[in-house]
């Protein structure tokens, strides 16, 4: 009986020795990474982002449509269509890495995070005899940003932003680092558009390496967020007079060193 004991001790302080090395590394993923392939894996995150809100967008109007019920925008329809658009951004097909890899498990968190926002909004998009839903692909890829930060425990978080006159949602704030990106750089008339800035640079007090890329106004966007500005658009929100091809947001993307 004593034999048996020491062994469950044994064992239980193994499994603690195991456990405290595992939360110890857990977030030690980026550990060897150099700075190219993290400008690799934040370009493949933010790409993956914008080509799931993208489904939202070109999707708004049967969201919206009050006489249909079943939508056919499940989970894997949304994820299906996210993986066109990503390829026709890429030109290359969409492929999952190893998950041992930091790239692995940010596409996971990803995918994952996409699949649990369409999973729980079905009731709401599918619900018949109601037109705007609310369901907006700003709303949406708040949803998918905060799934992705809690999926991915710590290792990378991703934020949808904006210049401050055009921020509505306070959680989408910039931060003091991405709004002097914004200001200084993505606003100067000589920046390429749609071009990535990186930096290490803190994040919440971490050491961290930032991606951020720039987001400019596309003609469905100006539907809520042209001209005239004040004018009330169909969420009830006031326009912010925003002019085709302007800088409107931006996705700010982080690695923790």
């Amino acid at each position: 009986m004593r034999i048996r004991k020491d062994l469950l001790k044994c064992f239980s302080v193994s499994l603690s020795i195991v456990l405290l090395y595992s939360s110890m590394f857990a977030g030690k993923v980026s550990a060897g990474l150099t700075d190219d392939q993290k400008k690799e894996i934040g370009t493949e995150i933010t790409t993956i982002y914008r080509a799931a809100r993208g489904v939202i967008a070109k999707n708004q109007k049967l969201i919206n449509d009050a006489t249909k019920g079943d939508k056919g925008l499940s989970a894997d329809a949304v994820i299906a269509a996210t993986k066109v658009n990503y390829k026709k951004a890429t030109g290359n097909d969409f492929k999952m890495a190893d998950k041992s890899t930091l790239k692995g498990q940010t596409q996971a968190a990803l995918i994952d995070a996409i699949k649990q926002v369409m999973d729980n909004a079905q009731d709401l998009i599918n619900e018949k005899g109601k037109g705007l839903k609310g369901f907006l692909p700003a709303i949406f890829a708040k949803q998918m940003g905060d799934g992705f930060n809690k999926n991915i425990a710590g290792k990378a978080h991703i934020k949808l932003t904006a210049p401050m006159n055009y921020v509505r949602n306070r959680a989408n704030r910039p931060d003091k680092w991405e709004a002097n990106v914004i200001e200084t750089m993505f606003k100067d008339s000589g920046y390429e558009k749609n071009k990535v800035y990186t930096e290490n640079a803190k994040h919440k007090g971490k050491d961290a390496f930032r991606l951020i890329l720039p987001e400019y106004y596309k003609q469905a966007c100006l539907n809520c967020h042209g001209e005239p500005k004040g004018a009330i658009d169909i969420t009830g929100g006031k326009k912010e007079g925003g002019k085709l091809g302007e800088l409107g947001g931006a996705i700010s993307f982080v690695i923790y060193n």
